[in-house]
């Protein structure tokens, strides 16, 4: 693996393009720069120049990842996309002619319904935190946010207090592409969220900070702080499932969507561009699915 001065300087200009122009999460940008060295990494093995490769070689790279290191498809094909931007850079900054990834198509990705917590398993996790410690306040708020909003988590920690709008119950979010929407919250959320500013947040802000959510030493809260925080707190819990902050936005979307609400305005909530990317949540539970056959179905019941 490629050490930190070695990385091409090229490289560090595109993780800075993604951060400053197309305003990415640290998170997604750390998962692009691994992807990339991992890369790098393969070609000063086979001794080829990122500058030059060919589509064949390409071709070897995917049978190395498939057949020697195992990946998934869901994990070559996200391999694939960040070399795919990261050549599209070279190709527009003049350091390569074309873009050869663009030539590249992925393995067939094996069609998963999202995972989603159950309404009783949120209530469950929900009351974890303690409410009397300004920990405890700011961890049940992030969830109450979390879901009330289905924000992704990049946009839950980049929220400042001027970006809330308390009457009306909006807050203004930054998403991908410095994109600029609305998202509203209810009474569960508003009354954490006023516990929180009231008292957890005073104790915390010790350094004068704008951001809403901060960690115990008065900085910003990160990505990885809220993954941190809920990895533990579903440990509490009798709750035999993973937890991720986009775990909870699919919960969001498919409460949503089993409630009667329409796939358009699921779309716009989660600050989707294209519909297609909200299909993925025109599942239904099956209790849901029994629900509607048994009273809707004329036959289904005496």
């Amino acid at each position: 693996m490629l050490k930190e001065d070695e990385i091409p300087q090229e490289v560090n200009d595109y993780l800075e393009y993604l951060k400053y122009q197309k305003n990415y999460s640290d998170y997604t940008i750390i998962n692009y720069k691994d992807d990339i060295i991992e890369y790098l990494s393969y070609l000063n093995r086979e001794y080829l120049d990122f500058k030059k490769v060919e589509y064949s070689d390409i071709r070897f790279y995917l049978m190395y990842l498939k057949d020697e290191k195992k990946d998934d498809n869901s994990s070559i094909n996200r391999k694939l996309s960040s070399l795919r931007g990261f050549y599209k850079f070279l190709a527009n900054e003049k350091i390569v002619k074309t873009n050869v990834f663009s030539l590249v198509n992925g393995p067939k990705k094996s069609k998963k319904l999202p995972r989603f917590f159950e309404y009783n398993e949120l209530e469950e996790l929900f009351s974890v935190p303690d409410l009397r410690t300004p920990l405890g306040q700011r961890d049940r708020l992030i969830l109450e946010m979390l879901y009330a909003t289905g924000v992704r988590v990049g946009e839950l920690v980049k929220i400042k207090i001027d970006d809330i709008d308390f009457g009306r119950k909006n807050i203004i979010i930054l998403g991908k592409g410095n994109k600029e929407r609305f998202v509203t919250y209810g009474e569960y959320c508003e009354e954490s969220l006023k516990n929180y500013i009231q008292d957890g947040r005073v104790a915390l802000n010790i350094k004068d900070s704008k951001s809403l959510f901060l960690n115990n030493q008065g900085g910003n809260l990160t990505e990885r702080g809220v993954r941190y925080i809920l990895d533990q707190l579903i440990q509490k819990t009798s709750i035999q499932k993973k937890i991720s902050p986009h775990m909870i936005r699919h919960s969001f979307a498919t409460h949503l969507l089993n409630e009667g609400c329409d796939l358009l305005t699921v779309q716009k909530l989660l600050g989707h561009e294209s519909i297609k990317a909200t299909q993925i949540y025109t599942h239904v539970t099956t209790d849901r699915l029994k629900e509607v056959y048994f009273n809707s179905f004329p036959r289904a019941k005496k």
